[in-house]
């Protein structure tokens, strides 16, 4: 009885070994074994964090911040993936548009609050205008976007190079002390709208800082797209992008629907740069945004999304996984080696990830795990 006991314990025709292996094959379809590996990859990290003795409160507050710094670059992969033009690694015309915003509301004089609106308002404007024009110029090279997006990109951030050292501000607090003429490389906004967010409604919990205006602003631009979903034109737009033989039988203009995501994109994308840089309290320019687009793209893969397929949901978990992983990954191999190499542990980890999320065929399906 022992003997048959044990053969029906390893039996794999047994119903509870069956039921159990299915739950299993369920969670890892549902959850995603990307999301899984890299979940479990951060929660090993904070507990070794813990003992090391690392302040667990300053860990989960870097995570909770950069969050909401990157999760409307993220969050503007979606609509790409949705229309049929895939992960947008056009993303930096989005960013230059938000940057052009910001150079020009500082230059007009605006600060606080107002100076952040008015930034969002003419980099939304702006970069939906340019996302339209390259919607138009996706159209003409259909099956090559990603790599034609990747060098688009890379052609407007040098363009716009040139255009930062030539533009007419006045600004002292913009232009170069030498010279007199060219912006600079780098532009501080503590004076102006540095941290606005950040600070508004913000609450401290123990030790642990919730920056409840960057992560209302975040949460609010992922409700207004999901309702967007839910209209006519986002419905019509997400089945473009999925099959776009039954969406031509159904009347869909397939063209048009990747012209409206690529410019819902680039501007998500120039309100994304507007965000992360009021976080981070500076303007960044010249070659700054010119990688910025596979962060992003990893983000929203590893978060469970395909190249065909994804929602707001993937956008924002996978944000918070990634930026989860940065930021503790760095102080944690800081205090097990020893010695400042941050700088050489985030380029290991961030581009590790960006290979892990672009080697995948479907993102965060377990399936092709």
């Amino acid at each position: 009885m022992n003997l048959h006991g044990d053969r029906q314990q390893v039996d794999p025709g047994n119903p509870m070994l069956r039921t159990g292996l299915r739950m299993i094959s369920r969670i890892l379809n549902a959850v995603g074994l990307p999301r899984l590996i890299v979940g479990g990859f951060v929660v090993a990290l904070f507990v070794l964090g813990r003992i090391m003795d690392l302040p667990l409160q300053n860990l989960l507050t870097n995570s909770i911040s950069r969050f909401g710094m990157n999760a409307v670059m993220v969050l503007a992969m979606v609509p790409a993936i949705q229309c049929g033009i895939g992960p947008n690694f056009g993303l930096p015309i989005g960013l230059l548009a938000g940057l052009i915003g910001m150079v020009s509301a500082l230059e007009l004089g605006f600060s606080g609050f107002q100076g952040l609106m008015l930034s969002m308002a003419m980099g939304a404007g702006l970069g939906a205008l340019l996302g339209i024009g390259y919607g138009l110029f996706l159209n003409r090279v259909k099956g090559q976007e990603m790599m034609v997006g990747t060098y688009a990109g890379f052609a407007a951030v040098s363009l716009m190079c040139i255009s930062w050292l030539m533009l007419p501000f006045k600004n002292p607090e913009l232009i170069w002390v030498l010279g007199g003429k060219g912006l600079r490389m780098t532009i501080s906004l503590s004076d102006s709208f540095g941290h606005v967010l950040d600070k508004l409604l913000s609450f401290k919990i123990g030790g642990l800082v919730i920056p409840t205006g960057l992560l209302g602003v975040v949460f609010a631009l992922a409700a207004a797209y999901k309702l967007f979903e839910m209209t006519k034109l986002g419905m019509a737009m997400n089945l473009a992008g999925q099959n776009e033989r039954f969406a031509r039988a159904a009347g869909i203009d397939c063209d048009r629907m990747r012209v409206v995501g690529s410019g819902i994109s680039t501007a998500l994308g120039a309100i994304g740069i507007v965000v992360y840089a009021q976080s981070y309290g500076f303007i960044q320019l010249y070659t700054a945004p010119l990688l910025m687009a596979f962060p992003a793209v990893a983000s929203v893969l590893i978060g469970g999304a395909t190249p065909k397929e994804a929602s707001v949901s993937n956008a924002l978990i996978g944000t918070l996984l990634f930026q989860s992983l940065l930021a503790t990954t760095v102080p944690v191999a800081q205090s097990v080696i020893g010695g400042d190499i941050s700088e050489i542990v985030r380029l290991i980890v961030s581009n590790g990830m960006v290979l892990y999320a672009l080697t995948r065929g479907r993102g965060g399906d377990a399936a092709d795990g």
